[in-house]
């Protein structure tokens, strides 16, 4: 992997993290790793390996190709389903949103797009 490369998954993996609110040592228990080792793919020191890319990937909701900066979130939403899509969302206006808020987001946009259909 180019060192450009390492810095970009290192960059998306911080962003992701952060995005579900999780600090260094949470994300590392999880992967069964060290909190340094974390610390050490962010700032592109070091890459994870090739299932933990994976892992992460899976954990995260997005691609691999996303993760090592080979497409953008941008092109990651034509590929979403409502389901997904709503599930990347942590906070609206610096408020967090719930899975109740979620459910009544998916089913105004569900009735909004069958009204559209008509």
């Amino acid at each position: 992997m180019t060192e450009k490369n390492t810095q970009i998954l290192g960059f998306r993996i911080k962003e992701l993290r952060k995005g579900k609110g999780l600090r260094q040592a949470e994300l590392a228990d999880l992967l069964h790793v060290s909190q340094q080792t974390v610390g050490a793919w962010e700032i592109g020191r070091r890459s994870p390996s090739t299932d933990t890319i994976n892992t992460l990937a899976d954990y995260f909701g997005v691609t691999t190709d996303y993760l090592l900066g080979r497409e953008s979130k941008a092109d990651m939403v034509h590929s979403m389903t409502v389901d997904e899509a709503l599930g990347t969302i942590m906070s609206y206006d610096g408020k967090p949103v719930s899975d109740h808020d979620k459910r009544v987001m998916k089913d105004l946009l569900e009735a909004y797009l069958r009204s559209k259909g008509e």
